[in-house]
């Protein structure tokens, strides 16, 4: 092969390992990462919640808390290595984490168990929305494979928030 018959492999026209355009990986990068950091966001906040919680259902809500944590810390690697396999870039930092995080930080000294719940219940809601609008970004730009790992994700979302809900009811909750 000599040198004229090499294919011009510039950015403008390198198609990237998963077939998709330089564009739409870009685009499905940074959707990426911003839900990267909103469930390093998440995952803090329930962690604080499961170490902070106390009152007459702590056990429950303890374990509760606990699961949801490590499901949603199971995401992280799977949303990062995504990002990377189409050719982008993700997260870098804690301070990366705090410049695109949407979920909003409880720093306080004491919550409510109920108000634990009731702030989860409405992040993981919230976080199952932006996995949808993630979903339809990577349908239009043709990622197959990341609208199917999205699924997973707006499924476990909704089935911790769903929890949270039913946990909540009738003001049970202390």
């Amino acid at each position: 092969m000599n040198a004229h018959s090499v294919p011009n492999r510039t950015m403008a026209s390198y198609s990237m390992p998963s077939g998709l355009p330089v564009v739409a990986a870009q685009d499905i990068s940074a959707a990426l990462t911003a839900l990267l950091a909103d469930m390093f966001a998440i995952y803090l906040k329930t962690r604080n919640f499961h170490w902070h919680v106390s009152g007459s259902h702590f056990h429950d809500y303890h374990r509760l808390l606990d699961r949801q944590a490590e499901q949603i810390f199971a995401t992280t690697d799977v949303i990062a290595e995504r990002a990377r396999k189409i050719g982008g870039t993700t997260l870098r930092s804690i301070g990366h984490i705090a410049r695109l995080q949407r979920v909003v930080d409880n720093d306080a000294g004491y919550v409510t168990a109920h108000d634990m719940l009731a702030e989860l219940r409405e992040d993981n809601s919230n976080l199952a929305a932006r996995l949808r609008e993630a979903h339809g970004l990577c349908a239009d730009r043709g990622d197959i494979a990341t609208t199917g790992l999205i699924e997973g994700w707006i499924d476990q979302a909704e089935g911790r928030a769903w929890f949270l809900l039913e946990t909540t009811q009738n003001g049970e909750c202390d």
